[in-house]
């Protein structure tokens, strides 16, 4: 299967149904996010939305768009804190502590062959923002060192070449905004 930028979240996730539950993703980070997962979960462990954020959740910015996800447990090595950890939520003996409501990224990525275009899929989808210059600079970088998703090309996020052309000078600093010379 070819997953483009276009490929419905219907048919992502039915392709991340085909997770087999290791818990390595669980082991050594945690998913991100998005849309109704925050009320869906606070609800789920019957807190608030600022509870769960100030209890369980830390911020994480990619492609200069901060999102929330499970706060990871880091283990230390020597004085050193390592960049990875468990998600909180995960249980070695139950596995998911919160299954039923698990974010969307964890929902969807996986270690099957398809894993990587649907993490890809999800970083277009939630963290390139096609209206914020720096964004879309940082995923110009990005693209110097992975191949984009089918539709996820810099040119086809910003179909205006002179306003792309703008963002990568450093023109537009912010959104919108032209910086005079």
């Amino acid at each position: 299967m070819l997953i483009s930028i276009d490929t419905p979240r219907e048919v992502i996730e039915g392709i991340g149904r085909a997770c087999n539950r290791c818990g390595h993703c669980c082991r050594y980070g945690s998913g991100v996010l998005i849309d109704d997962d925050l009320p869906r979960i606070a609800a789920f462990l019957r807190l608030t939305e600022e509870e769960l954020k100030s209890r369980y959740l830390e911020e994480i910015e990619k492609f200069n768009t901060t999102l929330f996800r499970p706060r990871l447990i880091r283990n230390r090595e020597g004085k050193h804190e390592l960049p990875y950890g468990r998600c909180i939520f995960w249980s070695e003996k139950g596995g998911c502590t919160i299954h039923p409501v698990k974010p969307l990224q964890c929902r969807i990525v996986n270690c099957s062959i398809h894993g990587h275009d649907i993490l890809k899929w999800f970083d277009l989808r939630f963290f390139v923002n096609p209206q914020d210059p720096e964004s879309i600079r940082q995923y110009a970088v990005y693209l110097e060192f992975n191949d984009p998703l089918p539709g996820g090309r810099i040119e086809e996020l910003i179909k205006d070449r002179e306003r792309l052309e703008r963002i990568l000078s450093y023109e537009i600093l912010a959104r919108d905004r032209l910086v005079l010379k």
